[in-house]
């Protein structure tokens, strides 16, 4: 083997046949997102992992504007609903951005228009019914938004 192959193989245990992954954006159905081989070479495995980004972008959209806890509730009840609706807020988004890591056009896109489908279900309020003896209340989420 020429130094090019061999550097850092024999310590991490990966043969030969490692696939290059990507680091910049690429089209094609031939990816691998989440887990190793899948969605492999097949067209509907790659429409399935695109059906899986996209409902994960909208469940993190429904964490970040759902409302859940009524008021009233008991406040130590409510901190540890909120705490693990937060819990699965990020940990749904980090397996999201995971995906956006293979660098595939499509995962990308799925996730996009997901988040965007996200919103306009549940953050824009355009199916919310209008309180017409409350104009001005504002609804709130039972989570801070989340920043960068």
């Amino acid at each position: 083997m020429d130094g090019m192959h061999d550097h850092g193989m024999g310590d991490m245990g990966m043969g030969m046949d490692m696939e290059m992954s990507h680091m910049t954006f690429f089209w094609g159905k031939n990816a691998e997102v989440l887990f190793h081989g899948w969605p492999g070479h097949s067209s509907g495995m790659y429409a399935l992992s695109l059906i899986v980004v996209f409902v994960l972008a909208i469940i993190v959209e429904w964490f970040s504007h759902c409302q859940l806890i009524k008021a009233g509730t008991n406040h130590v009840a409510a901190g540890l609903v909120k705490n693990v609706m937060h819990t699965l807020r990020v940990g749904v988004s980090l397996l999201l951005m995971l995906a956006i890591m293979s660098f595939n056009v499509g995962v990308f896109l799925a996730a996009v228009v997901g988040h965007t489908v996200g919103f306009l279900l549940f953050g824009s309020g355009i199916f919310k019914k209008s309180d017409a003896a409350t104009p001005h209340k504002t609804s709130h989420s039972d989570l801070s938004p989340m920043t960068c």
